[in-house]
């Protein structure tokens, strides 16, 4: 699969030394884009003093100048103003303060160190809603919210790119913002160390050089998805478990309203908060009309590829295939049509990120095989939903580094994966699964894990009125017993611990606070450890006196729970 797809370069001290750009550089730069890939620029320098000093406009399909102020495409030669221009009232104000040394652009405004002070005083005196950006010794003045992020997120936009596919590289301060936006950012050996502190990777080579070897890398696939774009799937413990964000391929199992479509909701809404794009094929439309989706296809129109993939054109469209009006013998010949015209989409830009197969035993038979060597590569990020692990091609399953496994067997789940593949069965210990939990089973590492899994939104709510006002049952609710234990006042829910909460005494509240009872319940039975974290805090002994640590206990729940849904 070609992940990386566009490289987001800064000019002055990570592609140009001194200004100027180096033939070994220039080479790479045109490597990079005879491999299909494309080229983003990313200057705080202005359109023309950018052009003074280096000639090869064309290698780019975006430049991006005076730090995201304008946009620039070098082949048509349009430029786009994407903010307001620079205010006069202020240049004024500069110069009769006697600051002379401005450079003045279509929407910045620029100067020198020391003058930073001077400029910070001018803006709070007039009264202007504007920000300033350092680079090294330059000081820059642009709009609010004017920076390298929004400039590259505009360039971006107009080329249908996601973020996702980037990597960015740059060396200095105001190089963060869009490389924290990057899928994956790059500093220079020569950068500053705030700048390779936070960057994903940092190159051998300073400048040029280091951006020709980054190419090198990223043409040889030698680059992964950093750790902090793993996609979150569960929980142990108190411990997030997540999977990488490209290059990898889940199977979820599980017999027939075990719960395997409420981990993929909650999958789903995590990939459409981080902005991964996904296509679903939906055989028996169990993902119709999903919130913040495109869905193609229904009982009566068979859904068309062309519209699939005119949809799947914009980074930001999720889309569910829905194949209902497709009959189940001719569901796997559509797939074979629509498969191929994905991965080529995928070569091209990267996208969709993640492509989830629903009845995966029926889109991939046993006997499917991989249409090409090209197809192989791109067979990569793709989440298999099945009832019946043991029927779904092998080759299809080639990628699986994570099993997912629901209901009342989820060893035979494994087991049937492990034999399909041709690898040694797992035998989980303790395969007895409670409500919302599920089992990871990592064949790379032979990791399993007992996991409590993502809920989806219209679960979580579900959730928060049960133990807002549900009946926990007596064996799990809390109760207020004293140091003595002459109380045994029952807490079923929520609202009524904080009921009785509010009129028990000083010493039951505090033997309670100090045993940890509180975060022990809010952890084990409400699965909360975000909200016993926060209350963790405040059960050492003499930290608060009993009525702020009533206080803030109460504030805490009610934050999450008893405020309205």
């Amino acid at each position: 699969m070609t992940h990386f797809v566009a490289l987001a370069s800064d000019y002055d001290g990570t592609l140009a030394e001194h200004g100027t750009v180096s033939g070994q550089t220039i080479e790479a730069l045109e490597a990079f884009r005879r491999a299909g890939r494309q080229l983003i620029l990313v200057s705080g320098r202005e359109l023309k003093d950018l052009e003074s000093v280096f000639s090869r406009f064309n290698l780019f399909d975006r430049i991006v100048a005076e730090n995201g102020g304008v946009l620039y495409c070098p082949a048509t030669r349009e430029k786009k103003l994407l903010t307001s221009g620079p205010k006069q009232e202020l240049v004024t104000e500069l110069e009769r303060r006697g600051i002379t040394n401005i450079s003045v652009g279509e929407t910045i405004i620029s100067t020198w160190h020391p003058n930073e002070t001077g400029v910070l005083k001018a803006i709070r005196d007039l009264g202007l809603e504007l920000h300033v950006v350092f680079n090294k010794g330059a000081v820059m003045v642009l709009p609010s919210g004017v920076n390298k992020k929004s400039g590259l997120a505009a360039a971006l936009e107009s080329l249908d790119l996601s973020e996702h596919n980037v990597i960015g590289v740059g060396d200095a301060e105001n190089d963060h913002a869009f490389l924290e936006y990057c899928e994956c950012s790059a500093a220079v050996a020569n950068a500053l160390d705030a700048v390779k502190t936070t960057a994903d990777l940092t190159t051998q080579a300073g400048h040029g050089a280091g951006v020709a070897e980054l190419i090198h890398r990223i043409l040889n696939r030698e680059v992964n998805c950093p750790a902090r774009r793993a996609i979150p799937i569960g929980w142990e413990g108190s411990r997030e478990v997540s999977v990488p964000s490209c290059g990898t391929s889940l199977l979820i199992g599980g017999a027939s309203g075990s719960g395997k479509s409420t981990f993929v909701t909650g999958l789903l809404e995590t990939l459409i908060e981080r902005r991964y794009q996904f296509c679903l094929i939906d055989p028996e439309g169990d993902y119709e009309h999903f919130p913040g989706t495109v869905g193609i296809g229904d009982e009566k129109h068979p859904p068309s590829p062309d519209q699939i993939m005119h949809s799947l054109q914009r980074p930001a469209t999720d889309v569910v295939v829905n194949l209902m009006g497709i009959s189940v013998e001719d569901r796997p010949r559509f797939l074979d049509e629509l498969l191929p015209r994905l991965l080529d989409l995928r070569a091209r830009n990267g996208r969709p990120h993640w492509i989830i197969i629903d009845e995966a035993h029926h889109m991939f038979p046993s006997e499917w095989t991989i249409p090409s060597a090209e197809a192989e590569i791109g067979l990569e990020n793709l989440v298999l939903v099945t009832v019946h692990p043991d029927k779904i091609s092998p080759a299809a399953l080639r990628g699986v580094e994570t099993v997912l496994a629901k209901g009342p067997d989820p060893g035979q789940v494994m087991d049937a994966f492990a034999k399909t593949v041709g690898i040694g069965e797992p035998h989980p210990a303790n395969t007895q699964l409670g409500s919302g939990e599920i089992l990871a089973w990592f064949p790379r590492t032979g990791s399993i894990q007992r996991l409590r899994m993502r809920l989806s939104q219209p679960e979580r709510r579900r959730h928060r009125r049960n133990y807002s006002a549900g009946e926990l049952g007596a064996d799990k609710s809390f109760y207020f017993r004293g140091p003595e234990g002459k109380l045994n006042l029952m807490a079923q829910n929520l609202t009524m611990f904080l009921q009785l909460a509010k009129g028990v005494d000083d010493d039951t509240w505090n033997y309670h606070l100090q045993r940890g009872d509180y975060s022990h319940w809010f952890r084990e039975v409400i699965k909360d450890d975000e909200l016993a974290d926060e209350v963790a805090q405040w059960e050492r002994p003499d930290t608060l006196s009993p009525r702020e640590s009533r206080d803030r206990v109460r504030a805490a729940v009610e934050h999450r729970y008893t405020a309205p849904v």
